[in-house]
């Protein structure tokens, strides 16, 4: 059986045709859709537990949908496959976003300028934005939600083009410290250890899939046992990972800080051990090398 989170783009199209009538799914071309609210749960099922998050603006191709108000598909970004409900997608694409978040948090208002009333959305980093022009420090943004499309404003400090590559993961995590840890999560409103891994290495143009599992398999070079850190690099242990802050430093999102936190690095790794679990692979992001 194909691995369900991979289904879209590797399975044969018999199973994926038994699986859509298993669900009573109506097929449709695929369509890119974008999330049109903060942040959406992608789900194992319908009404199912969470797998991933997807962030505003960030395309999901719908490749099916259920009577009941469900969206079965797959993420632009990193081909992940799973449902997310429909009232979470935006009806139609009319442009690509051209900018992206980069601060941990920030937010989108429904008028310009500092001091301006207004309502506020929160918006975290990595979230996919329209912008149509700068004004005195403030970024005029097409906003699109089910019930209508209008303008709102996000400062300029707190954006880039969609397309600028930054150059340290690690740099992008730490912009994270202190986020509450949740499982599944994709956003500065709740992140775990994969998802740390996978908005710092999109930030800096690294393909990156989603879960811990994946990431052991696709990123970076194994390196030898016993080879000295560096910052950048990765350590993995059954259904976790982390960054390498220093040579003495782990940086990652964990359930027993619940937050995203430094911890000392050999503190760390005999904490782990003494719940069970050995690092099972020390990877670095080489340039060049698969998963890079």
């Amino acid at each position: 059986m194909t691995d369900r989170r991979t289904l879209w783009s590797t399975a044969a199209a018999g199973e994926i045709a038994q699986i859509c009538a298993q669900h009573g799914l109506e097929r449709v071309a695929p369509e890119v859709r974008r999330i049109a609210q903060p942040v959406a749960d992608l789900c194992v099922s319908p009404k199912g537990a969470r797998d991933r998050q997807m962030l505003y603006g960030q395309g999901f191709t719908l490749h099916a949908m259920s009577n009941e108000g469900w969206a079965f598909g797959e993420t632009v970004a990193d081909r992940y496959s799973g449902w997310i409900e429909l009232s979470h997608l935006e009806n139609q694409t009319d442009a690509a976003p051209t900018h992206r978040i980069t601060a941990a948090t920030s937010y989108a208002k429904s008028t310009e300028g500092l001091k301006t009333p207004g309502q506020v959305t929160p918006l975290s980093m990595g979230s996919e934005l329209v912008v149509a022009e700068d004004m005195d420090g403030w970024s005029r943004v097409a906003w699109s939600n089910k019930q209508d499309a209008c303008e709102w404003f996000v400062s300029s400090l707190h954006l880039a083009p969609i397309n600028s590559i930054e150059t340290d993961p690690v740099t992008i995590a730490e912009r994270l410290l202190g986020t509450p840890y949740l499982w599944g999560g994709n956003s500065a409103f709740g992140i775990d250890c994969s998802g740390l891994v996978q908005i710092a290495c999109h930030a800096c143009g690294i393909p990156c899939p989603g879960d811990s599992d994946q990431q052991m398999a696709q990123l970076g070079e194994t390196l030898d046992p016993g080879t000295p850190p560096q910052r950048g690099d990765l350590l993995f242990w059954k259904s976790h990972v982390g960054w390498i802050a220093d040579p003495d430093t782990l940086l990652h999102a964990n359930a027993y800080a619940m937050s995203v936190t430094r911890e000392p690095l050999q503190a760390a790794i005999d904490r782990i051990a003494a719940q069970g679990d050995q690092v099972l692979r020390h990877a670095r992001l080489t340039p060049g090398k698969k998963g890079v």
